[in-house]
């Protein structure tokens, strides 16, 4: 589509106008975002579209629609997506070795894990191995609960950070703040950058992991705007 509008504003409703008219999602709803700030991010988005448009350089645009259309539509069913990813999370599967592989891992996740426990008073199984380990459904369903209790746009900037990790912690721990976006990407690529460090990497690889930290960034950028 072709840009056709002059002026972008932001209306009392913070809902982003282009020449007076209010952007809408595909879900035929106006785009009203929640802060100031993250108004203020959109509308620069709308602002920057060249002669025409193309949603890979409106991140948050495309985040604040899915917060608006298909999350607010279902947010009990999308929640419940998000928090599956406890059941098998990311900082529950160690390495057997060799040992400066496993204690990196311990120096970075069991802080993780420990925060979790005393924040919403539950347990994890942790393996060695990539073997499945069953979590307690108490531990699920309060996880549960945590993750359900967030609004429709936390929900959309929570995850990319979920699903790109692989791990429900760190998404929780970024979102209250435990931890910043640059230690929750850290803790994430613990595994990577051993192999990395160990045996190199193809250029294929770090392009697809660049697009990958990138998206995650965005999730970030986008929750902090909240």
């Amino acid at each position: 589509m072709k840009r056709f509008w002059t002026d972008v504003a932001i209306d009392a409703d913070r809902v982003v106008t282009l020449d007076g008219k209010p952007v809408r999602t595909p879900g035929r709803r106006p785009l009203a975002l929640p802060t100031d700030a993250l108004a203020q991010a959109v509308a620069e988005e709308w602002r920057s579209v060249g002669d025409t448009i193309d949603p890979r350089t409106m991140p948050l645009t495309g985040l604040a629609n899915a917060a608006t259309d298909p999350i607010a539509n279902d947010p009990a069913q999308f929640a419940a997506r998000l928090a599956a990813y406890g059941e098998s999370d990311l900082l529950c599967y160690r390495a057997d070795g060799p040992p400066p592989l496993v204690e990196r891992q311990a120096a970075r996740w069991d802080p993780l894990l420990d925060w979790a426990r005393a924040r919403y008073d539950v347990t994890f199984a942790v393996t060695a191995g990539v073997m499945h380990v069953a979590q307690a459904p108490a531990t699920i369903a309060r996880l549960h609960e945590a993750v359900a209790a967030h609004d429709d746009f936390h929900l959309a900037g929570l995850s990319p950070v979920v699903t790109l990790t692989g791990s429900l912690v760190i998404g929780l721990a970024l979102v209250e703040g435990e931890i910043d976006g640059d230690a929750a990407w850290a803790a994430a690529g613990i595994d990577e950058d051993w192999s990395i460090e160990m045996w190199g990497e193809d250029w294929q690889a770090a392009q697809l992991r660049e697009l990958k930290r990138q998206e995650f960034a965005r999730g970030v950028a986008f929750l902090g705007m909240l």
